[in-house]
C-alpha cells in the first residue's frame, strides 16, 4: 500500500492537547508503574524519546533530581517545552533519523512512538545503542489489530457507526505506515536486538470518561482525511461525535504493550 508521508496525527492541532491530556490520564498511571519497576532513582540520565506532553519527563525529572538528567525529545516540541519548568532538557530530534543525543543513558523510555514511524528498526537501534551497559529500555506501544473495536460491545447502529470509523481511521494509519500489530511483537524485538531479562505486559482501558474525551479529539483532528477519504460522511462523524459527547458509548482504546529489557553489562 502507498504510504502518505506525515504523522496522522499532527502536533500543531488544537486538539493535540485534550488527546495528550487523555492519554496521560490513562496511561501515566502505567508508565509510572513501570519507572518504578525498573528501580528509577536519583542520579539516572533518562531520554524521554516522542515525548508529546510534559507529564512523563516531568515526572521522571523530580524522580531523578538534580544530580540527574532528563532529555525529552520529539518531532514536534510544541506541548513538551512545559517540561523544561520542571527541569527536563527538551530537544527537537527524529529518532529514526538523526544521531541519538549524547548518552549514554540509564533509562530510555518511548511511548505510543514507534508504532508511528517508518523505519521502527532504525529507531529500536538508535535506543539501544545510546543506553549504557546495564541500562534499561522500556517500550510501550498500542496494537490496534490484537482487539479492533472501539466498542468492544457492538449491540446497536450507535456501537456499529463508532467501529466503522475507527476501521476507517486504522485505514489512514496503515496508509501513513504504521503497523497496527507491533505492540505484540515487542518482547521478540527487545531479545532480537540483544536485551537481556525482557518482560511485557498491557493495559486496556475501557469506559474510561477519558476514553470518550480521546475519541473525541482523535476524531476532530482526523475528520476532514476521514471524509476526503470517502471513510464517513460529515453527518456520520457530526452523529457519533454527538453520541460520544452524550455518553452513550462504553469506548475503548486499543491494549497498550509495555515491553521492557537490560542492555547486557558484558
Amino acid at each position: 500500500m502507498a504510504q502518505d508521508k506525515g504523522y496522522l496525527l499532527d502536533n500543531r492541532q488544537v486538539e493535540a492537547g485534550a488527546r495528550f491530556d487523555a492519554l496521560s490520564a490513562l496511561f501515566d498511571a502505567s508508565t509510572f508503574r513501570h519507572f518504578e519497576l525498573l528501580g528509577i532513582d536519583e542520579g539516572w540520565q533518562c531520554w524521554e524519546v516522542g515525548a508529546g506532553g510534559p507529564t512523563v519527563p516531568a515526572w521522571l525529572a523530580e524522580r531523578v533530581g538534580p544530580s540527574g538528567r532528563v532529555l525529552a525529545t520529539d518531532i514536534d516540541v510544541s506541548w513538551t517545552e512545559a517540561a523544561a519548568a520542571g527541569g527536563a532538557e527538551v530537544l527537537r530530534h527524529d529518532v529514526a533519523l538523526d544521531e541519538p543525543p549524547a548518552g549514554p543513558f540509564d533509562l530510555i523510555h518511548a511511548r505510543l512512538v514507534l508504532v508511528h514511524v517508518a523505519d521502527r528498526d532504525a529507531a529500536l537501534r538508535s535506543m539501544i545503542g545510546a543506553l549504557r551497559p546495564g541500562g534499561r529500555l522500556l517500550i510501550e506501544d498500542a496494537d490496534p489489530a490484537l482487539q479492533p473495536l472501539i466498542c468492544p460491545d457492538e449491540y446497536g447502529p450507535e456501537q456499529e457507526l463508532a467501529n466503522r470509523l475507527r476501521r476507517g481511521f486504522r485505514q489512514l494509519l496503515q496508509q501513513r505506515g504504521a503497523d497496527l500489530s507491533y505492540g505484540r511483537k515487542l518482547p521478540r524485538l527487545l531479545r532480537e536486538f540483544g536485551l537481556a531479562e525482557v518482560e511485557a505486559d498491557a493495559c486496556f482501558p475501557i469506559a474510561s470518561p477519558q476514553c470518550d474525551v480521546l475519541e473525541a479529539a482523535t476524531v476532530h483532528q482526523v475528520r476532514d482525511k476521514l471524509t476526503t477519504a470517502g471513510l464517513a460522511t460529515d453527518e456520520e462523524i457530526e452523529r457519533h461525535l454527538a453520541n460520544v459527547a452524550a455518553g452513550r458509548l462504553d469506548l475503548a482504546t486499543s491494549p497498550m504493550i509495555s515491553a521492557w529489557g537490560r542492555r547486557p553489562s558484558g
